[in-house]
């Protein structure tokens, strides 16, 4: 209390209040009309920017604008390998798995050659250009005579190599080069009349297919966009 009254003794507000209150209520008064009063202070200006600040401001403006608006950049070559995008698990390497596959494939296919099956030029530039993942393939010839007879159903169809399951449960890559692979085709209405007539399975007509490797390097996207004419090869 003798501090307060010093320190508002010393002060002129204190004195001018002293005159017509109680000291009671001039200390009371004193304490929260001038020691607790609040100092507003005036907010300070910011300097002004120079030209060199203020266009780098309107250049990360823009850049974060356009970074908005770009669409999301795809994985490069490196990184899909990198994370093994289109790589396929070796607890999923199993034959039973693909055998589906296969079956779907298969009615793929004799939609292309449609009843009756007359394998004219229109048919086979779409067997040229159709999709072979499922199709189960076996290497007929190859310079590499350890591969002769390798069969599998066909899981990745990549520009160079075919990547086929056998039934051994086993991943193999087959390239395309110096390689002639076969796949049959069974016909699937001579089938239904076969059994209907209860023909042996010896009867049912089947056609075999050879692909030649070296005329057959693009990928599965690419030839189905494009045209395959017929022309002489004089390696054949």
């Amino acid at each position: 209390m003798a501090n307060t009254s010093a320190s508002q003794g010393t002060h002129v507000a204190a004195h001018l209040l002293s005159l017509a209150h109680p000291p009671a209520t001039v200390s009371r008064i004193f304490t929260e009309k001038v020691k607790l009063r609040p100092l507003h202070l005036k907010p300070g200006e910011n300097p002004t920017p120079s030209g060199r600040a203020y266009r780098r401001t309107l250049r990360l403006q823009a850049a974060s604008k356009l970074k908005k608006k770009r669409k999301p950049q795809p994985l490069s070559a490196a990184e899909k390998r990198a994370t093994g995008l289109h790589s396929i698990p070796s607890e999923q390497q199993k034959y039973a798995i693909f055998e589906p596959l296969h079956q779907l494939w298969t009615g793929y296919i004799n939609e292309i050659l449609g009843p009756g099956r007359p394998i004219s030029g229109p048919v086979a530039a779409k067997l040229a250009s159709a999709d072979y993942h499922g199709a189960l393939v076996q290497v007929a010839r190859s310079r590499c005579t350890s591969r002769v007879g390798v069969k599998g159903i066909v899981v990745k169809d990549t520009k160079f190599t075919f990547e086929i399951i056998t039934e051994e449960n086993e991943l193999k890559v087959l390239p395309k080069e110096h390689t002639i692979f076969r796949f049959e085709v069974r016909d699937d209405a001579e089938a239904d009349e076969s059994k209907d007539m209860q023909v042996d399975k010896a009867a049912k007509k089947i056609l075999v297919f050879e692909l030649h490797g070296d005329q057959f390097q693009h990928r599965a996207v690419d030839r189905a966009n494009k045209k395959f004419k017929q022309h002489f090869l004089p390696d054949l």
